[in-house]
């Protein structure tokens, strides 16, 4: 029969609890826990069974400065107000765990001599390791390959292919919204999208145009690249429809363009998705639930290319490190702006 847990504790069980029910020191209850060989097999058994009766959970922190770690981490973001950042932010955060690492983040605002005032000061911490967070898909420079920690690079990728960057597959996504507006009847596809000297722009526009030629057909007119804002999109449309009123369907490259997009073609008589199929990118909740219709969008799974920058500094921490550029693949979000064409 098992033998009773006692009465219920008010704190949480420590190294101390589980060293006095199993008889032995509190330094060779830390050793057995963390698997050091300088512990006979039954003491080690008998340790691990009173801190299963306990339900202890080892400190993170002090297991990880026996091992010569801090269990702590630095993410360094120079766009901490941005619209990609903190999904990118909160993913890195959800997979290292609450309580289980301590986060120190900071915020270099674009600014290099602060990005090194902060490297600096995480060093000083003594951190495991580095996240470092860009604003925009475009390449940076690496923080160096002298660095005492791994450093992992997230959504902006390190110029030094020796380094490992973790970014949204934004090829793929041009791809696969096409690949979906294809799968709604639509044949007649232009693209309008933002900055032209943003590469995720450019490679939108790529992959867009690559899964219109695997189909066999041309798009609407060259791609009209220009600004992210819902007066472009208005302004970009409004030059479509004069040159091509027969087009079906509009891929745009940000969801504030596809709002003035949809704007554009109400006021010129086009009703969405019936006539024109209009679709987003970024999965902007707040402006794709808040759209008439609601805003079909590939989101890019920012989150997810956070987690994945945390497990990989993870890995690196371990001593497993690997380099080169890494991709996360987006997902179309449907919704009712590119209802298939009856």
């Amino acid at each position: 029969m098992a033998q009773p847990l006692g009465p219920a504790r008010s704190h949480p069980a420590t190294l101390g609890d589980v060293a006095r029910l199993a008889g032995v020191s509190i330094a060779t209850a830390s050793k057995a826990l963390n698997g050091r060989s300088q512990v006979r097999a039954e003491t080690r058994q008998r340790v691990i069974e009173a801190a299963e009766r306990l339900a202890f959970r080892p400190n993170q922190l002090a297991r990880g400065l026996l091992s010569g770690q801090t269990g702590t981490v630095g993410l360094l973001t120079s766009d901490l107000e941005g619209r990609f950042s903190i999904p990118i932010l909160m993913g890195a955060e959800d997979a290292f765990g609450a309580g289980e690492v301590a986060v120190f983040l900071c915020d270099a605002r674009g600014d290099a001599i602060r990005e090194q005032h902060h490297v600096r000061a995480l060093l000083g911490r003594r951190v495991d390791g580095l996240i470092v967070v860009g604003s925009r898909t475009d390449p940076r420079p690496s923080l160096g390959r002298e660095l005492p920690v791994p450093v992992v690079y997230a959504y902006a990728p390190s110029e030094d292919p020796e380094d490992l960057s973790i970014v949204p597959d934004s090829v793929d996504a041009g791809r696969i919204a096409v690949d979906h507006l294809l799968a709604c009847g639509r044949t007649r596809i232009a693209h309008i999208t933002g900055d032209p000297g943003y590469l995720a722009a450019r490679e939108r526009a790529q992959g867009a145009a690559a899964a219109l030629a695997d189909a066999g057909l041309d798009p609407v007119g060259a791609p009209r690249f220009g600004a992210w804002s819902e007066g472009w999109g208005r302004a970009a449309t409004a030059l479509l429809l004069d040159r091509h009123p027969d087009v079906d369907a509009v891929l745009c490259g940000s969801d504030q363009i596809a709002r003035g997009v949809m704007d554009m073609l109400r006021e010129r008589g086009h009703r969405v998705p019936e006539d024109v199929a209009v679709m987003g990118f970024d999965n902007w909740q707040v402006l794709t639930t808040a759209s008439r219709p609601p805003l079909t969008s590939v989101d890019m799974n920012l989150e997810q290319v956070g987690r994945a920058a945390a497990h990989a500094l993870f890995t690196a921490i371990s001593g497993a490190r690997r380099s080169g550029i890494e991709t996360v693949r987006g997902r179309v979000v449907l919704r009712g702006s590119t209802a298939p064409q009856s």
